[in-house]
């Protein structure tokens, strides 16, 4: 059963990150949205970041996956899941979310807590770069927020949430955890 309006996301520009989001950007492209896989990135020039979000503007909103970076968990699996979370929340910040016309959006799903060793730890990380986040860019008007699926969550659900917190609905709403399933 869909509960969103099949039109709720038509004209925004969307940029997905991580292999697990796959669903994710099927829904989002389901609603009307332009989807834009963003690779995983390794710049660590400052004045290449950006490039890729610019070149893809307007871009609305970015929803960073975290659950298949995460796999196994571990300490290198920690590390290795919130680099990657920053460098993709920075790219597109910078690129087309902090000067864009409109408001953007950063989606940040955490892995769920059976996910492995430091599975908790990555959630409650990925939460703090969004409440962190959310009174840093307040000025740009741009919105951060974490979802922390449980265990077996259900893909469509945890879409539909996605894609309601990347629509106009949800502008009002920033720095929250949201649980699902």
């Amino acid at each position: 059963m869909r509960l969103l309006r099949t039109e709720l996301l038509e004209g925004h520009g969307v940029a997905v990150a991580g292999p697990a989001a796959e669903g994710i950007a099927s829904a989002l492209g389901e609603l009307g949205a332009r989807v834009e896989a963003l690779e995983r990135l390794d710049k660590s020039e400052d004045d290449q970041v950006g490039s890729w979000a610019r070149a893809r503007s307007p871009l609305r909103a970015l929803v960073y996956d975290a659950r298949a970076p995460f796999q196994g968990g571990g300490p290198q699996a920690l590390t290795r899941t919130m680099h990657e979370a920053w460098l993709a929340v920075r790219e597109v910040a910078v690129g087309a979310l902090i000067e864009g016309a409109e408001p953007g959006k950063v989606v940040l799903i955490g892995p769920a807590p059976d996910s492995g060793p430091h599975a908790e730890a990555a959630g409650a990380a990925l939460e703090n770069l969004a409440r962190t986040l959310s009174v840093e860019w307040a000025r740009y008007g741009v919105t951060t927020v974490m979802v922390a699926p449980r265990p077996g969550v259900d893909g469509g659900r945890l879409a539909e949430l996605v894609a309601f917190l990347c629509s106009p609905a949800a502008d009002y709403v920033s720095g929250a955890r949201f649980e699902v399933g």
